[in-house]
Parts: C-alpha cells; structure tokens; sequence
C-alpha cells in the first residue's frame, strides 16, 4: 500500500463538539459532522448554489421580521455523537442570528437542493435527521433534465417526528406555511 493510499488520520477519528467549535469557519466549511465523523461534501454546482441562493433570498423577504433565511452554516442536530448539518437552506429565528450554535429549536425551514451524489442523503437521511431534530418544515428541490425543478414539501408531524407529505411543485412554489410565500425556481 503506498502512501497515497492510507486516509488521513481525522478520518478515522470522531471529534468532539469542543473540538469542532474550536475550528475557524475555513476548517468548518465544505464539511458535516455525522455520529462525529468528517462527511467532506463536494463543492456545489452554480446551478445549485443559484437555486439555494433564489430560495433564500425570496424566504427571506417572505418571512417577515420574525425569521431569517440563509444559506451555508452549521445547524448542530445533537452534541453526542456531535451531529452538524449544513442545510443549503436555513429559516431560522431572528433573534439568534449570534447564536452560536444554531440549534434545531431556532430553526422553522430546512431545504436541500438534491445534486447528482446528494440523493439518498437528501431524500432520505438528512430528512429523517431533521424530523428527528423536531424542525417542523423541510423542503426537498430536484434539479430535473428539463431544467425546471420540482420542489417536495413536508409538514413535521411531532407525535411521530416523521415529516408528512406536502405538495410537489414544478417550478414556481406557492404556499400558506410556514408563512405566505411564491418562488418562481423557474427562471434560472
């Protein structure tokens, strides 16, 4: 076995969360932490940092003064095993913008832009783990061949914390909850 062959040490080890809040955010980005092992996500295409970015964008100006959207940080789903996602999208409330970390019971929204790699992470495992978290809404977008997207959306059901099926829609996204909100994803 030569050299180029043996995996780096951190990938055998599972880190704490004092570890990981010991990092800089350069050391944090590109990566998520599952039952306290480094998950090295590949970089994102443009076509879905756009739709991350549009959807965002268009929660956040929907949302009112309550709640913010974003994209690109840590949402710490447990401590031990430490357990942080990094959603492509977070509505979270507006009164723990510096809080640090951002927990599940700051969080309304989460959505993930499914890439070619991220399937059964984003339709499955991510999606019980965030239902599990307790956050109450979680949005599924599908880039499709046809270059409009399909967005599956889900409503927490606590008793279970098992996300019900909401509607599916193809390009423009049109809703009452968790707040009133149309998003034309159409028009990349």
């Amino acid at each position: 076995m030569t050299a180029e062959m043996v995996a780096p040490a951190w990938m055998h080890a599972q880190i704490t969360a004092e570890q990981y809040d010991s990092w800089s955010e350069e050391q944090c980005a590109g990566i998520e932490i599952v039952d306290g092992m480094i998950v090295v996500s590949p970089s994102a295409s443009k076509r879905h940092n756009r739709l991350a970015r549009i959807l965002a964008n268009v929660l956040d100006a929907a949302a009112g003064p309550e709640w913010n959207a974003d994209t690109d940080f840590d949402v710490r789903l447990q401590d031990v095993p430490l357990t942080n996602r990094r959603p492509d999208v977070v509505v979270y409330r507006a009164d723990t913008i510096d809080v640090t970390p951002t927990r599940p019971e700051h969080v309304l929204l989460v959505g993930e832009v499914v890439s070619p790699g991220s399937e059964t992470t984003d339709r499955i495992v991510k999606m019980d783990q965030y239902a599990k978290a307790g956050i109450p809404f979680y949005w599924r977008v599908e880039q499709s061949a046809t270059g409009i997207p399909l967005t599956y959306t889900y409503l927490l059901d606590p008793a279970s914390q098992v996300y019900r099926d909401g509607d599916v829609f193809t390009g423009v996204v049109k809703v009452a909850a968790p707040f009133p909100v149309e998003i034309d994803l159409s028009t990349l």
